[in-house]
């Protein structure tokens, strides 16, 4: 029984570290994926998408990008530029990854709040 509890005070928090880590690459794909949806409005139109002219902005998400462990929106944006943000949700202790928001720019650059994270 108590190997069982020894066990689980070890594993657990691995687990729950690799949840927040799986669920970080999705976000991460996500504002891969919404920048290449601004990409395409940008080389159609010669210019990013005009609807997200206030600044900040929600992001009225594509069927396949869901907003459960982090919310998106687009904080920067110009006829020229962007900057994508997927902030951390508190659902399911997203909000604990030491990560936090993860950010996309125009120019391709990734960041975050610590390094090795992209």
């Amino acid at each position: 029984m108590i190997t069982i509890a020894i066990l689980s005070t070890i594993a657990y928090p691995s687990y729950l570290d690799s949840v927040r880590k799986s669920r970080r690459a999705v976000a991460q794909a996500d504002l891969v994926e919404l920048a290449s949806f601004m990409e395409r409005f940008f080389s159609e139109n010669n210019q990013y998408h005009q609807t997200y002219a206030t600044t900040p902005v929600a992001i009225v998400l594509p069927a396949n990008i869901s907003s459960v462990h982090y919310a998106y929106s687009l904080p920067v944006k110009t006829s020229t530029t962007y900057t994508l943000r997927a902030m951390p949700n508190t659902n399911g202790g997203q909000n604990t990854d030491s990560c936090g928001t993860l950010t996309l720019t125009h120019l391709g650059l990734k960041a975050a709040a610590t390094e090795n994270c992209w």
